[in-house]
């Protein structure tokens, strides 16, 4: 018989997936990335007349020329390394912040912006998984565990997630089988209403697996 352990004795086990060094950001970069946010945010909720598009494409065409001079790989970027910024400073999550991060689980506090709008006052019903499958990224590391891809996401959405408005989401390990972690997520309004919920499984990558 084959003895089992525990995937925790093994937390710095990353299978293929590399161990970065967290990017600390600058003191301005937290502003950088809000203003991006705010950028996406008028994208999708002004209608600007042909001369104010024209200047803003030269605009944003300069600002990506800037940026583009600066480019660096993977894991050398401070996007996603700065949990004391809102989506940990990356662009690409919910500009969400920690309140609570431990074995017993992570708590995030936010709102979903216009840019996440799907229609008639309500979040993107695609924009729930993202903020979900993220969460139980870190839900992993908080237990202890080593690096685990989701192997399947399951939300189910029981009232209309509002945008700009304030909202909590809980998530937490809630059995182990092995390398597979099973991980629930609750997301909440502030009068503690059920919006959604999400079950995960999540897997601890093996020697080499990407």
């Amino acid at each position: 018989m084959t003895e089992q352990t525990d995937p925790r004795d093994d937390y710095e086990h990353h299978g293929g997936f590399p161990v970065y060094e967290p990017v600390k950001a600058r003191p301005n970069y937290g502003r950088l990335v809000e203003t991006f946010r705010r950028l996406q945010d008028l994208m999708v909720s002004t209608n600007p007349p042909d001369e104010v598009v024209d200047r803003a494409i030269e605009q944003t065409e300069a600002l990506v020329g800037l940026l583009a001079e600066h480019a660096v790989p993977e894991g050398r970027s401070p996007a996603g390394f700065n949990v004391d910024l809102p989506g940990r400073g990356s662009a690409l999550l919910l500009p969400w912040t920690i309140e609570k991060y431990g074995p017993d689980g992570v708590r995030e506090r936010g709102v979903f912006r216009r840019y996440h709008l799907g229609g008639n006052g309500a979040a993107h019903g695609g924009t729930l998984p993202l903020l979900f499958d993220d969460l139980f990224g870190m839900v992993i590391h908080a237990n202890g565990r080593p690096i685990a891809r989701t192997a399947y996401l399951h939300v189910d959405y029981r009232r209309i997630t509002p945008i700009e408005t304030e909202l909590v989401v809980d998530g937490w390990v809630d059995r182990v089988d092995g390398r597979k972690a099973f991980c629930k997520a609750e997301l909440r309004d502030v009068d503690g209403n059920l919006l959604a919920d999400c079950e995960a499984l999540m897997v601890q990558l093996l020697p080499g697996q990407p």
